[in-house]
């Protein structure tokens, strides 16, 4: 662009005007929430049939990309942000967050390093200290903020990689996977499938693990994990879960942990969302022992409801998790002295993630935080109280946290009723929870974790399945 077109303030006046118009978008959006469906009413070739395409030779004005944006989009968007989306435990994206986001996209830093975004550092750190501490685990713990749990517990298990191997007397950041001695990995049988990426990623392979039995809530047995362990010939790496995707329950990790660290292995802990229930005293004594673990994976998008992507990992041994991590370049400054960002995640560029999550939790204070995780896991209680009273529908796990397992009928065919209520729901679009299975049933799975939600929309979600309910048996299919 010509200089001449350029304003004192740094921006031409059609660039500013395209700042404008996505700033004011972005308010109506989340203002228009309440009367918008839960659900896309795009099909995806609807939707993607108005992006696609050869791409012009010629551009168009900033303002005029960001107006073709925001009317493109229309119709092909979930409400993850509001209060009737119970879907795939997603926070809601919580305001202060998606305003401090906007400061992000604006300041455009590379947060990679201390030394070019010092003011960024600053907000991280101190993004990890408290989640850290809320969550009372070790506060010399080493942590790093990736894009969510995935990422997370592939860093943890990369951590654990490096610790373990070195006690067998392999540099496998040196000498690498290739000759190096075998460690077993311990797994529970209902484990969510991202620790399952994170060995896959971590090159450990996903179908070499053991699989522990586990409880009809998903925990895994003690007996059985005594006997697994007692099979191991060397200290092992254990993944285990607080919060199981399905039913929200925790492993005993009072009872595995400490068998973990007899073998002398390690033991990481999948927190995705669960690990957030450490914050409320009265809720805390559910997790009781996860505090002992070696490393943690945790998600800031879930209960914290920051933009995405945002998640922590969090390392025990800060030493592992650096000499898994850490990629300096020789062009890059010394800053060994300090806590760097890039020595704990497998990025040297990223954007200031962490901001989000700084504006958020200063916004809410530990009884904010406390607050919100208190108050969804009362909502699932309300939630499975309300759809058990209506016979023939029942709640298949034990709330012990936010998670609620809902199946309508028995056998087979109650499978079929059950996707045909959970069907009737989505295409209604008041609320919008999803699908899943568990106790080898197909479930209607609701997950209480936006900002936004309170009772009513709790009330709002119970009164939509029982009334799909009533309407699939006066209409068999």
């Amino acid at each position: 662009m010509d200089r001449e077109r350029i304003v004192p303030s740094g921006l031409s006046a059609v660039q500013a005007r395209a700042l404008d118009l996505a700033a004011r978008a972005a308010r109506n959006y989340r203002e228009g929430l309440p009367q918008q469906k839960a659900r896309p009413t795009l099909s995806l070739d609807e939707a993607a049939g108005r992006f696609l395409g050869d791409l012009p030779e010629a551009g168009i004005p900033e303002d005029e990309v960001i107006e073709q944006i925001v009317s493109d989009a229309e119709g092909g968007l979930h409400k993850m942000a509001g209060p009737t989306f119970f879907g795939y435990v997603l926070g809601g994206s919580h305001p202060v967050g998606v305003a401090a986001d906007f400061l992000v996209s604006a300041w455009g830093q590379n947060a990679g390093t201390s030394f070019e975004t010092p003011a960024v550092t600053g907000m991280e750190r101190a993004v990890c200290d408290w989640v850290i501490d809320l969550l009372s685990l070790p506060p010399e713990s080493g942590a790093g903020l990736v894009t969510g749990g995935t990422v997370a517990n592939m860093v943890g298990v990369m951590a654990a990689r490096n610790a373990l191997l070195a006690a067998q007397g392999w540099d496998v950041e040196a000498e690498g996977l290739f000759g190096a001695p075998e460690f077993p990995v311990l797994i529970g049988q209902d484990a969510h499938s991202a620790p399952f990426a994170a060995l896959r990623y971590a090159g450990l392979g996903a179908r070499r693990v053991q699989r522990v039995a586990t409880d009809d809530e998903g925990r895994i047995d003690p007996a059985a994990f005594a006997a697994a362990l007692a099979l191991c010939q060397a200290p092992p790496l254990v993944i285990l879960q607080a919060g199981q995707i399905n039913t929200g329950a925790f492993d005993p990790f009072v009872d595995l942990i400490p068998m973990v660290h007899e073998r002398g292995g390690w033991a990481h802990v999948d927190g995705a969302f669960g690990l957030w229930l450490a914050a409320v005293p009265e809720l805390a004594g559910r997790l009781t022992g996860v505090g002992d673990a070696d490393s943690w994976a945790v998600d800031l998008h879930k209960w914290l409801n920051a933009p995405f992507d945002a998640g922590m990992v969090i390392v025990r041994d800060r030493a592992p998790l650096v000499a898994a991590m850490s990629a300096r370049g020789a062009y890059l400054p010394d800053t060994t002295a300090h806590w760097e960002p890039s020595d704990s995640t497998p990025e040297l560029s990223r954007r200031a993630r962490g901001v989000p999550s700084y504006a958020i939790l200063r916004h809410l204070g530990r009884a904010g935080v406390r607050e919100l995780v208190a108050r969804h896991c009362r909502l699932a209680e309300r939630i499975a109280k309300a759809v058990s009273a209506e016979p023939g529908i029942g709640v298949l796990n034990e709330i012990h946290s936010n998670q609620v397992a809902i199946a309508c009928g028995e056998g087979p065919d109650g499978d079929a009723l059950t996707m045909r209520v959970l069907r009737r729901v989505q295409e209604a679009g008041r609320v919008y929870p999803t699908h899943g299975e568990w106790a080898g049933r197909k479930i209607i799975r609701a997950s209480a974790i936006g900002y936004a939600m309170h009772e009513p929309d709790a009330d709002l979600l119970s009164a939509e399945i029982i009334a799909a309910y009533r309407w699939c048996l006066d209409n068999p299919a």
